[in-house]
């Protein structure tokens, strides 16, 4: 498969996971300069990772939280929470590996990921 059939499966993938709002306004910030960036991103991390058939969605998006949360990557753990929510990730699920969190990352950075999940899903309750 070629770059561009690539960017075209994953800015697809990606539009179905977080809305094409979402991903209009993500390839956007950083105009002409982000738009190398945004090309690996479609190309390489949706159109071939995140494409890949041997994990589940879910699973893939789980794991994606779970290391955000770890890692202390807080504007994008809101936007993976998200589309961790939307490929079908439960509420208790993701409350679950923040438990985990607590114990292999520590305690502040599974306060700083319960934090963002109850803003994400008071978010999602309003809209």
């Amino acid at each position: 498969m070629n770059f561009r059939e690539l960017y075209e499966r994953g800015l697809k993938l990606r539009q179905a996971m977080y809305g094409k709002d979402m991903v209009e306004k993500r390839m956007n910030a950083f105009g002409k300069f982000g738009e190398p960036l945004q090309d690996i991103i479609n190309a390489h991390a949706y159109g071939d990772i995140w494409s890949r058939p041997a994990l589940p969605m879910a699973m893939k998006s789980l794991t994606v939280v779970a290391m955000l949360a770890a890692m202390g990557r807080h504007p994008e753990l809101r936007v993976h929470i998200k589309g961790a929510i939307k490929n079908g990730v439960t509420i208790d699920e993701i409350r679950e590996v923040f438990l985990l969190l607590t114990l292999y990352a520590g305690i502040p950075a599974s306060i700083e990921a319960h934090r963002i999940a109850m803003e994400v899903m008071q978010e999602l309750e309003r809209q």
